[in-house]
């Protein structure tokens, strides 16, 4: 028995988990946040960076700091911000092999949109083995790290805590699942984010960090 076979509720992040940080994906949306606070503010680009990323470090994301201190509107800013060329995603079909003999449930649970999802999903050609999305939308714009978003996910969703395992990018993102009794994987592929030096990724060294892995295809594979 290894220990995840008590395990029927698989639930991904997105960015930077279900496809490696090396295609650079995020590093557009990461200028599209930054070109959108400066354009809000009215501020230059380097001052909109760090507040970006202070907000994220302070807030779980830019888009809830911005929310809370300048009353943005949050559709309009996933709208622009999400704005991207997909095409650097890659077809991913091992691990969609892996994900498909996976028992149980598989959820992406992200502080991004439905809409970037799916279209992250399609690229990778895993969109028909998930059962649900859960987005910051249905999160009502509260993002990870805060508890409530995944008292909201659990309940939105049906997911039993004691049955299920996150995967995530951020170790911070692990610590509420760790809590609530769900396994926990630290997923870290090379090029992790943007600029790692704005974005505490964590070492996996954290006591609520179960498994730490850079292939997350492989680590699948490995439960089967």
């Amino acid at each position: 028995m290894n220990s995840f076979d008590h395990i029927e509720h698989w639930i991904f992040d997105l960015d930077n988990t279900l496809y490696p940080a090396s295609c650079r994906l995020f590093d557009q949306i990461d200028k599209r946040m930054t070109q959108y606070v400066a354009d809000f503010l009215g501020i230059e680009r380097i001052e909109a960076y760090a507040l970006q990323k202070s907000y994220f470090r302070d807030f779980g994301t830019t888009m809830n700091g911005m929310m809370v201190n300048h009353q943005m509107d949050p559709e309009a800013y996933l709208h622009f911000v999400h704005d991207i060329d997909h095409s650097a995603v890659a077809a991913a079909p091992e691990l969609g092999r892996a994900i498909g003999k996976l028992p149980g449930r598989k959820l992406v649970f992200t502080n991004g949109s439905v809409a970037h999802a799916q279209a992250v999903m399609a690229r990778l050609g895993i969109v028909d083995l998930f059962d649900d999305v859960h987005d910051i939308k249905a999160s009502d714009y509260v993002p990870k790290p805060a508890k409530e978003t995944y008292t909201t996910m659990i309940e939105r969703t049906g997911v039993d805590p004691a049955h299920a395992a996150m995967f995530e990018d951020i170790a911070r993102n692990l610590e509420v699942p760790f809590e609530l009794g769900m396994k926990t994987v630290l997923v870290r592929t090379l090029g992790d984010h943007a600029d790692a030096g704005a974005i505490d990724l964590g070492s996996g060294d954290e006591p609520y960090v179960d498994f730490t892995t850079n292939d997350l295809s492989a680590f699948l594979k490995g439960l089967a």
